[in-house]
């Protein structure tokens, strides 16, 4: 037989390294490569690990600045609407009662809604649609409350709302405006996300540039405002058991958004950001990476409460074996052990 030549992918994330590992009874069984960037309060990054500065697709994890858009276009948006709008939400009842508000608010209903339908992200209402038999709806899909701003955005501006999805509309030539101006970049990739919004591309460095001047800004600036609405309403933005709302409630201060794909941003009220991305797309690893750079960057050690949140974040990347654990997914940094 001919000889196989290994073709080698042309991306920069083909070059990351290793930054966690799965550990089965002490042995490496898979590893994870990833892309992590810290910055500093005054944007420059401070920890490097990957081709940082290469784009990545944040996914969700844009979501505080198109909401940041939204209010910029006169939407009237605050406390749990507003971290509704920046949630992948798990589609429990107060997340599908608050979009629902949203669209009242501005004369609309579930029919304005133009993204993808689908069933609740949160595993235990999927299977209680699956079982009553409900369909899938936009209004169900984790992205209903972003949409829901937006065309609440959109009715504010005077702007059509049948077209808020075209990258050319002019609430989403808005958010790539607050792209740029946070992340300090241009945004030079545009494709289109799972819900039907456009998926633009910025570094892992200018995202974690992005996060941590939202937690740091002004109360009265529509980022200011974003990063209160998420400080104080987590289960707005995640839902029960997820990580992302457990992590923004322990940690005083702390911004934070998941994205697919294995994305995870973080904003710390100093000032200071935090990016993650898997390149392989699974998330078992990306909570993992994130807590052990949180960590080292010392969020925990004058806050006892957000350490056992952490403690218990890591605990459940566990390894099973007939039922037990019998190992972890365990970060890789430098200058860990």
């Amino acid at each position: 037989m001919p000889m196989q030549t290994q073709q080698t992918s042309g991306s920069p994330l083909a070059t990351a390294p290793v930054v966690a590992e799965v550990v089965r009874g002490g042995v490496v069984e898979s590893v994870h490569h990833g892309v992590v960037a810290l910055t500093g309060p005054d944007g420059a990054t401070t920890l490097s690990l990957g081709p940082v500065d290469a784009p990545i697709l944040p996914r969700s994890s844009l979501k505080p600045m198109q909401a940041m858009a939204m209010l910029r276009a006169g939407a009237d948006l605050d406390g749990e609407l507003l971290a509704l709008a920046c949630a992948s939400h798990s589609g429990e009842e107060h997340h599908l009662e608050g979009a629902r508000r949203i669209l009242a608010s501005v004369g609309l209903d579930e029919s304005a809604l133009r993204n993808t339908p689908d069933l609740p992200l949160d595993e235990e209402q999927r299977r209680a649609w699956i079982r009553d038999g409900a369909p899938p709806t936009s209004l169900g899909q984790n992205c209903s409350g972003k949409h829901a701003g937006m065309l609440a955005a959109c009715v504010a501006a005077g702007w059509d709302t049948a077209t808020y999805l075209d990258p050319a509309h002019p609430l989403q030539q808005l958010v790539v405006e607050v792209i740029e101006e946070f992340t300090g970049e241009r945004v030079e990739v545009a494709t289109v996300d799972g819900c039907g919004a456009p998926a633009l591309g910025v570094s892992s460095a200018g995202l974690a540039r992005a996060f941590g001047r939202i937690a740091a800004a002004d109360p009265a600036t529509e980022a200011g405002r974003v990063a209160a609405a998420v400080r104080a309403h987590p289960e707005f933005l995640g839902g029960t058991g997820r990580d992302v709302t457990e992590l923004v409630g322990a940690v005083p201060g702390l911004i934070a958004k998941d994205g697919a794909e294995s994305v995870y941003a973080v904003g710390l009220p100093d000032g200071r950001g935090l990016s993650v991305k898997i390149t392989d797309g699974g998330e078992r690893a990306r909570v993992v990476v994130a807590v052990a750079v949180l960590r080292r960057a010392g969020v925990a050690d004058d806050a006892p409460a957000a350490a056992g949140t952490l403690d218990a974040l890591e605990a459940r990347a566990v390894v099973l074996g007939h039922g037990q654990p019998v190992g972890a997914v365990r970060a890789v940094l430098p200058g860990s052990d």
